[in-house]
């Protein structure tokens, strides 16, 4: 999977899963533009990427505001020429009882996690298209769109939602050749993984806990060319945790 030379634009990766993701990119060959709300430790990922020998771009960039969106797509394309991939990783959580959840609340979460991808591909995509290949879209969506805890709604709500839009994406940019993809995570570590338990790693099928790395290959994957008749499917990397019955004795 060679991606030298290619631009991709990662949301959400000064820290955690889009760090990761952008590493692995900046790894292969690719030019890498990384997106945060915080400035601080966008910039810092940015210094130390750069160290490393990487072709990296810090943009901050709130994916809750269309003009910060339009921005980050036309800086892509005026500082390389071209946008590739796009990761659409930027979000959040929120888990507080449905009866205390506020408008506000949950307004922002939608915003944050399901309204940024509508506006980020579709931004995106307008570059895309100009490309003879066409492009590639990932959206990080989560386990928790097929299962829940309490106190969760929103954040479900963002994240089923996140594996609908990414089929209907899928459809509406196949005519352009942009294929679209949903990644669902589950259980990953982006903390010290030595603090983790047998037991933390041992109710997964894979016997460990996800890294950021395991999401990363996943993009790498679905956005590879070669790999292109791939689309509008949902990507579930859990170590078989949606998979595993559970009977309570």
């Amino acid at each position: 999977m060679d991606f030298i030379n290619k631009v991709v634009v990662v949301t959400g990766a000064a820290k955690g899963i889009g760090r990761g993701i952008a590493a692995a990119y900046a790894e292969n060959g690719a030019k890498v533009l990384i997106t945060d709300v915080d400035e601080t430790a966008g910039k810092q990922t940015e210094s130390e990427f750069k160290q490393m020998g990487s072709d990296i771009l810090f943009v901050k960039t709130d994916v809750k505001k269309e003009e910060d969106i339009i921005n980050l797509m036309e800086t892509a394309k005026k500082t390389y020429g071209r946008i590739d991939v796009l990761i659409n990783n930027a979000g959040k959580g929120l888990f507080k009882s449905l009866y205390e959840v506020t408008v506000e609340e949950w307004d922002d979460i939608i915003q944050t996690n399901l309204r940024s991808v509508f506006l980020c591909s579709r931004e995106g995509a307008k570059y895309m298209r100009e490309n003879q290949e066409g492009g590639a879209i990932v959206n990080i969506a989560s386990t928790r769109a097929l299962m829940s805890e309490p106190n969760s709604e929103s954040y479900a709500a963002t994240k089923g939602g996140i594996v609908a839009i990414t089929h209907a994406l899928a459809s509406s940019l196949s005519d352009d050749r942009i294929t679209v993809n949903a990644i669902s995570p589950g259980w990953i570590h982006t903390g010290d993984y030595s603090q983790l338990t047998d037991i933390d790693h041992n109710q997964h099928f894979s016997k460990r806990v996800g890294k950021p790395d395991d999401i990363a290959r996943a993009c790498l994957y679905l956005t590879a060319r070669e790999n292109n008749f791939v689309t509008g499917i949902n990507l579930v990397v859990d170590g078989g945790m949606t998979k595993k019955m559970i009977y309570e004795e």
